[in-house]
């Protein structure tokens, strides 16, 4: 074990080694409204579009939100705007769907009328004005997430430059980030949790360039849980081989697991009882079920140590 300075990751890399970016951008998914009949207020949190217009969310207070409850958008001054959402459905899980009209495309709407859902254990009132660069990647591209992959919040776009004078090739991959990913177990057993799906999509170049690796023996590293996820889930499909292509994953990475593609993980330190600490536990005895023990140690070193958890908190390499 080693405590090293985020800025000495390049040394850690090899010449060959693929270093894998989820690319997925953070939306200002956190709406304001009121029930158009009451007048009770209401906020919302966008999860999946499924076609324009047409979107599953989670609504405070849910009870309120019966189908066909219309809801007033607000603007960020809390004013009213022509926008109306309207329940629709409501799936097992308590989401709602909503349909809006008044504009042809509510996403494009958000950026001035929506704030960036930052985790519930970032204790503001309201998101600083600069949360909106600070909950996003340097290299972040399509819109989708409604948390950041956090791993990929210490890069810099100096870092990156640097990695790639090494001769490190850089590639990206997509996983729009849902609240599901964060969602502690609830279950007696870890076989009885169901992990929320997500949407992801890997590109040609990408699949190039781990496969090349891989061939060449030289390492793929994957950049926070999400990279993991959907270059295993990938992977797991055809045959240990990545694939171009899109979709959606539901993987829960748990011990023992045999890794197929990933050879080294950068990630945040997560919080118990989470999916994503078990992911972090089968990768640290890949196979095995001894990883806990290991990841256990390296979290009371780090706390000894001081060091800052989840979203804007510290990291670790593993390998």
């Amino acid at each position: 074990m080693e405590h090293r300075k985020f800025l000495d990751l390049p040394e850690f890399l090899r010449a060959g080694d693929v270093l894998i970016l989820n690319n997925s951008r953070v939306i200002p998914a956190r709406l304001w409204g009121q029930n158009a009949r009451s007048g009770g207020k209401f906020e919302l949190l966008l999860l999946e579009e499924n076609v324009t217009n047409d979107w599953w969310a989670m609504l405070r207070p849910g009870k309120n939100a019966r189908v066909g409850t219309r809801i007033i958008i607000h603007n960020g001054l809390g004013e009213p705007t022509a926008l109306i959402a309207t329940v629709t459905d409501v799936n097992a899980e308590g989401h709602r769907r909503l349909n809006f009209s008044g504009t042809p495309d509510i996403s494009r709407e958000l950026d001035a009328l929506g704030e960036i859902p930052l985790p519930p254990y970032i204790e503001r009132a309201q998101p600083l004005p600069d949360d909106k660069n600070r909950y996003q990647t340097v290299f972040a591209r399509p819109a989708g997430s409604v948390a950041a992959p956090t791993a990929g919040l210490h890069f810099t776009k100096a870092i990156l430059g640097e990695i790639q004078s090494r001769g490190v090739e850089i590639g990206f991959v997509t996983l729009h980030v849902g609240p599901g990913t964060f969602q502690p177990l609830k279950t007696e057993t870890l076989a009885a949790h169901k992990m929320h799906e997500e949407r992801f999509e890997v590109g040609e170049a990408t699949v190039r360039a781990v496969n090349a690796a891989k061939a060449a023996g030289h390492r793929v590293i994957a950049v926070g849980t999400t990279s993991m996820r959907v270059l295993e889930s990938v992977a797991g499909q055809n045959g240990g081989k990545l694939k171009a292509g899109s979709g959606k994953t539901g993987i829960f990475i748990r011990p023992p697991f045999d890794f197929k593609i990933v050879d080294v993980l950068l990630t945040n330190f997560h919080l118990p009882r989470s999916t994503l600490l078990m992911l972090v536990s089968a990768f640290c005895a890949p196979g095995k079920t001894g990883g806990r023990e290991t990841v256990l140690t390296a979290y009371a070193a780090a706390i000894q140590e001081r060091y800052r958890f989840f979203s804007y908190g510290d990291a670790m390499l593993i390998w």
